[in-house]
């Protein structure tokens, strides 16, 4: 019986109380008064504080309901409080917490490391190794190190509109002014910028010569790209350009690092989004959708690459203290045995195919609003037309609020924030694609 089916988290909105409630107002007060100005975003309209979660499904602490379009970030990809994740964090709790992740390790994080292996590279019968990391941008950095020791090179090719988080060698990687500017002065500024073919037409040729003119001067460890961007709004990029990627980097002997934090695990509609061409990279991050909702990530290398970091002597030259972390790898464990079964696949397609007809059938009634719709799987965008009393980006932060005060969490994306970026659970049911697609019908064809 599929179980996404039979919970709460596939019903539409229901809002009670002014958004933000009375709750959400006071506790944002408290925030405002003892956390950093810069993290949390807030006015007279925004945010609303989360209480519990099930499937698509959140409530807030003043009784609300809402349906998330965002996985909040993407994690969510088999739904909040999945019956199955829940169980083994239950079941972990009961035993223990924390480990000793480099010192004196668990079960749990042996299995987790040869599950990781084997639902990637392994695929391809090709002998791989993990780096178990708490967050996406730490799995990043593992993989920009590894490189690093790998061919004794300095230097890394990123692409502009790409995001792998905000640790210092993270934020380098960056393709983003917004993050990067603040910082420059103690960046490393060892990365030069190719831009992202940002369109499925795109002509590969001449980017293929920028970078292989680059890549010859033998300067470069990596090469790190998002086989999909998704926090830059969405972006698919045409046929053959992972595959260019993967011909020019063996070529010159750079390594080649996707970054699938956020497209891994069926998120574009593939296991991997690398999938899509059939190949695989000398590096993947992985995190997100692989904890269940646990902050683990994991940076996964093919042995000939691996083999450059030195055997432990008694203490390691890159590691971190909740490594390895025994709930979130009992969490990692579920969430991966769910991810596999043929019943979510099917909830995928099915939740994708919903939410696609949906966005087309906005893009044409709206025209006029709408710059273009695209995506693959549940990673979609909506990239908004600025107007001369309005921007996109206006017209994105506008459908951000008024959807939170419809029941409906959002968020912009782009690095203009010109594009409503959805990246909704597995099991999103149809009435809640149908809130979806009235409310913008309603707000872009006014």
């Amino acid at each position: 019986m599929n179980t996404f089916s039979l919970q709460e988290g596939s019903l539409p909105p229901c809002i009670q109380t002014t958004v933000p409630g009375p709750a959400s107002l006071r506790l944002a007060k408290l925030l405002q008064r003892y956390e950093s100005w810069n993290v949390t975003f807030f006015s007279e309209r925004f945010p609303v504080f989360w209480h519990r979660a099930v499937g698509a499904n959140v409530w807030d602490v003043d009784g609300n309901r809402y349906v998330d379009f965002t996985s909040a970030f993407g994690v969510a990809t088999i739904g909040f409080s999945h019956p199955k994740v829940r169980e083994a964090l239950h079941h972990q709790s009961q035993l223990l917490w924390h480990g000793m992740g480099d010192v004196h390790p668990t079960a749990q994080k042996a299995e987790l490391c040869r599950r990781l292996v084997q639902v990637t590279y392994g695929r391809a019968g090709i002998d791989a190794r993990v780096i178990l990391c708490s967050s996406g941008f730490e799995a990043v950095e593992a993989a920009l190190k590894t490189a690093h020791l790998a061919t004794g090179r300095s230097r890394f090719v990123a692409f502009c509109g790409g995001y792998h988080g905000l640790g210092l060698g993270a934020t380098d990687v960056t393709g983003w002014k917004f993050f990067r500017d603040p910082f420059r002065a103690i960046l490393a500024k060892c990365v030069d910028f190719l831009p992202y073919p940002a369109c499925e037409s795109c002509p590969l040729e001449p980017l293929r010569r920028q970078l292989l003119q680059l890549l010859e001067k033998k300067l470069y460890a990596a090469v790190i790209v998002e086989p999909v961007q998704g926090r830059g709004g969405a972006v698919v990029p045409p046929v053959g350009f992972l595959q260019m990627l993967r011909d020019v980097t063996q070529q010159t002997g750079t390594v080649l690092i996707f970054d699938e934090i956020y497209t891994g695990f069926w998120r574009t509609g593939y296991w991997l989004a690398c999938d899509a061409e059939g190949l695989l990279p000398d590096l993947l991050c992985l995190g997100k959708a692989m904890g269940g909702g646990f902050p683990i990530s994991a940076c996964v290398g093919t042995d000939e690459v691996m083999c450059h970091w030195p055997r432990s002597k008694g203490e390691a030259i890159h590691t971190s203290t909740h490594l390895g972390n025994p709930m979130g790898c009992a969490m990692a464990l579920a969430a991966l045995d769910v991810l596999q079964e043929p019943s979510t696949i099917q909830l995928m397609q099915e939740s994708a195919h919903r939410l696609g007809a949906a966005l087309r059938k906005v893009a044409q009634a709206c025209p006029d609003q709408i710059q273009c719709v695209r995506g693959r799987g549940l990673l979609w965008g909506i990239e908004l037309r600025s107007h001369q009393n309005e921007s996109a980006a206006q017209k994105c932060a506008m459908l951000v609020t008024e959807g939170l005060s419809r029941g409906l969490l959002l968020l912009g994306g782009g690095e203009r924030g010109e594009v409503l970026t959805l990246s909704p659970p597995a099991g999103l049911s149809q009435p809640q694609v149908d809130c979806l697609e009235k409310f913008l019908l309603e707000k872009l064809s006014a």
